[in-house]
């Protein structure tokens, strides 16, 4: 939508031509400009997690790539407000995907630097977890650490075939949700609680684990990735009661010291590390 201030530019053509100074030109439909108005440009400078991060402008895929990306706009008005909506996503590991957005606004003829590195707390990053199955051994372990028992409420963001939430209901949980953001994982889970004839104690929703109310649960299960537990902890922070336990599956929660971590050896012969954090009260 656009404000009476601000004039969004679409229709980007990304990496027309490269100029000699190395930007890349950025190509825009005809905008509504007084005709003696003059004319100029502006270079814009974004900085990037990572060298082969997918940068998108207005929406539009652009060619470079480095940590360091120059462009340069097409004819703007001088003095005149418009805005540029940049987005990029990254993977910083081979199961962990996040995608990052900044708005920009500025004056035609104004350079653009957007830092695209850092994190911003009022515009949260996307994270997408590619599901890795916990062996049903480490799973019980996980259990044990928990001390998962009769009352509880157990919830597991990115649940996957809900294996590890069914297991906290036998194992004598009272209640499980699971949230799963693939349409056909959540599927594959609430059929698995189906066949555990576990439909009246065990919610599988489909939807963005980092966008779930927590507030009702005494045990968090996960297995999701530093990026995605860090992304997670200030809801968690915010929303869980104390006592509450956290239990994680080899990944940690930022600077968050567990209260416990051991090391079990699997079925498989691999050695899996465990954590449990319990949520403290909170200081007046």
């Amino acid at each position: 939508m656009f404000t009476s201030r601000t004039n969004r530019m679409f229709g980007l053509a990304l990496s027309v031509f490269v100029l000699s100074a190395g930007l890349t030109s950025l190509s825009v439909g005809a905008q509504p400009d007084k005709k003696d108005a003059k004319k100029v440009k502006s270079k814009i400078k974004i900085t990037v997690p990572q060298d082969d991060a997918e940068l998108k402008i207005e929406d539009k895929a652009t060619k470079p790539t480095g940590v360091t990306r120059e462009f340069e706009t097409p004819d703007l008005e001088a003095g005149k407000l418009y805005e540029y909506d940049f987005s990029v996503t990254w993977r910083p590991n081979n199961y962990t995907t996040l995608t990052r957005t900044k708005k920009v606004e500025f004056k035609g003829g104004d350079d653009i630097v957007a830092d695209l590195t850092k994190a911003d707390a009022k515009n949260p990053d996307k994270a997408v977890i590619r599901w890795v199955p916990t062996p049903d051994d480490i799973v019980e372990e996980m259990l044990k650490l928990g001390n998962v028992k009769k009352g509880d409420v157990v919830y597991e963001p990115g649940t996957g075939d809900g294996r590890m939430v069914i297991a906290a209901v036998k194992k004598g949980a009272t209640k499980g949700v699971g949230i799963e953001l693939d349409a056909e994982k959540a599927k594959e889970a609430k059929e698995n609680v189906k066949k555990a004839k576990l439909e009246k104690e065990i919610t599988i929703t489909e939807g963005d684990a980092l966008k779930t109310d927590y507030s009702e649960a005494t045990v968090i299960l996960l297995y999701m990735g530093n990026e995605f537990n860090n992304l997670l902890r200030p809801t968690l922070e915010k929303q869980l009661k104390p006592g509450t336990r956290i239990i994680s599956h080899r990944f940690v929660l930022g600077d968050w010291a567990p209260d416990k971590t051991i090391k079990v050896n699997g079925a498989d012969g691999d050695e899996y590390t465990l954590h449990v954090w319990t949520v403290k009260e909170k200081k007046k």
